[in-house]
């Protein structure tokens, strides 16, 4: 590992460059020049937030183990006070959850949520008239119902659920004393209670959790602004869904056919009445910086089966030639098929299906137990419950890149990370997992929450570990998520579990 001297010239180096990757396409990343996991990654989805995923999750439930959870969010920095229209999920689109479970890089099955809105009077622009104490308490004026469907891959189409009310925005505590209830009751069963699926469409504190501050000269140009989970207080639109393994499994053998490949995306209605999909995420932070500009809406509007036309993103990348002009530290050779596992076809030994086209999943062995003792690391930290093998909401997608990028796995342990460990709020122990959105009320949601600049190693929480300092660069850092591929592809192999 370098030391604290090497750092210093990194520094240097990178207030000499920084304007260039600003420039570059890494400016225009979020309100107050920032970004997260696949918010606003390409330029028409910059300004249709509605339909705009951000984050998809998946791993197997830690309370009841016999269930997936499927978790996708929406509407990147939803300011918790922003009313008075607050945060509807868009009414002309489908939003999707799709699943490929024999690895043809096809989905085999879509959940798929509409919206509708209802107004309970139009003579008044508040979102409610008086405190709210159940979804169906008259003081909420506006409020949303949705229709959730099974497409099966021949088209097929099932409705599990019809009518079933959203989690409204957080107005504050004035307006929704117990907001917790609100969210419970928006929680419903799909069918007879007991096996049946759990469904969830509301809004949620954002999961993803990382240190964007690099556009303040390079964390104040020092990094003495370092450690601080900028995304903390603002909100995002969540749809989730928890069900039994047999039920995404191909040919309902879960035990036989353990692996799924997970994305979601966003179709919107055109003029005519047909649906264009205009959004689609699968790992974290894909489109940002490992697709070009001039392919970043292209890929947004693709399926998975067209993947190959990116493939020379994958094999020939541009951000480790970056970091080599940046640190110094030499890039590995191309063509990067060690990136190809992951990115592609899933890890072997993990979750690689048995007959896999290459294609860019979030791949998750459902046979593979929830960790007792769950690593925020994953993978390189010894527990295959986690990312890449799915994704939980406590994996720090962020640090795992930037061990793995530094040769973690390569004959060069270290303990780097952005100083962000876990998320600012903590997630709940039952469906739909996710925090309570920031309230409406609360005066600073977005106060600082600084943790030592090292970025520790394990389960460390607080970032108190190994004295290694972070990366100075948020711009590369969003790359380097993406091509976790670089290390997980070769991940510890003696600590692979399968089923």
């Amino acid at each position: 590992m370098r030391s604290h001297t090497r750092w210093r010239k990194s520094v240097t180096a990178l207030t000499a460059t920084g304007g260039i990757l600003v420039c570059g396409g890494l400016a225009g990343l979020a309100p107050s020049g920032a970004d997260a996991s696949s918010h606003r990654e390409a330029p028409l989805i910059s300004g249709a937030p509605q339909y705009d995923n951000t984050d998809v999750y998946a791993f197997v439930s830690p309370d009841r183990p016999a269930r997936v959870t499927l978790i996708a969010n929406w509407i990147p920095f939803e300011e918790p006070a922003g009313g008075p229209n607050f945060y509807p999920f868009a009414t002309d689109a489908r939003y999707n959850i799709k699943i490929d479970n024999d690895g043809d890089a096809q989905p085999d099955i879509t959940f798929r949520w509409t919206f509708k809105n209802h107004y309970r009077s139009g003579n008044t622009f508040l979102y409610n008239t008086g405190p709210v104490t159940s979804l169906n308490d008259p003081n909420l004026n506006f409020y949303q119902t949705y229709t959730l469907e099974r497409v099966r891959g021949d088209g097929s189409v099932k409705v599990l659920a019809k009518n079933v009310k959203v989690a409204p925005s957080n107005v504050g505590k004035a307006s929704m004393p117990n907001y917790a209830n609100l969210r419970n009751s928006a929680v419903k069963t799909v069918g007879q209670p007991g096996a049946a699926p759990l469904t969830f469409a509301g809004q949620a504190e954002d999961p993803f959790f990382l240190d964007l501050r690099v556009f303040d000269l390079l964390y104040g140009g020092d990094l003495s602004e370092v450690g601080d989970d900028t995304l903390a207080g603002f909100n995002v639109n969540t749809i989730a869904l928890q069900i039994g393994k047999w039920g995404l499994a191909n040919q309902q053998d879960a035990k036989k056919h353990p692996i799924i490949g997970i994305w979601s995306t966003t179709s919107r209605r055109g003029v005519g009445g047909s649906y264009h999909q205009v959004s689609r995420l699968g790992n974290p932070l894909v489109n940002e910086v490992v697709i070009a500009a001039k392919d970043k809406d292209r890929f947004n509007a693709s399926s998975p089966s067209g993947d190959t036309q990116f493939l020379n993103y994958v094999t020939n990348p541009e951000l480790p030639k970056l970091i080599e002009a940046i640190y110094g530290i030499p890039a590995p050779q191309t063509p990067r098929n060690d990136l190809v596992q992951v990115f592609l076809t899933g890890v072997p030994g993990l979750n690689k299906p048995a007959h896999v086209t290459p294609s860019e999943e979030l791949r998750l062995n459902m046979s593979i137990p929830p960790s007792q003792n769950p690593n925020r690391l994953g993978v390189i930290g010894g527990d295959n419950a986690g990312y890449p093998n799915g994704r939980r909401l406590k994996d720090d997608v962020v640090d795992i890149a930037l061990q793995v990028v530094e040769g973690e796995l390569t004959g060069n342990p270290n303990d780097l990370g952005d100083g962000v460990n876990a998320n600012d709020v903590g997630f709940s122990s039952k469906f739909p997992y996710l925090a309570l959105p920031a309230s409406g009320s609360k005066p600073t949601p977005h106060a600082s929450g600084l943790t030592p600049l090292p970025g520790g190693d394990g389960n460390d929480p607080g970032g108190s570990g190994s004295g290694v300092p972070v990366i100075p660069i948020a711009a590369i850092l969003f790359g380097l998520i993406a091509l976790a591929g670089a290390g997980v592809s070769v991940i510890r192999r003696p600590r692979l579990k399968t089923a």
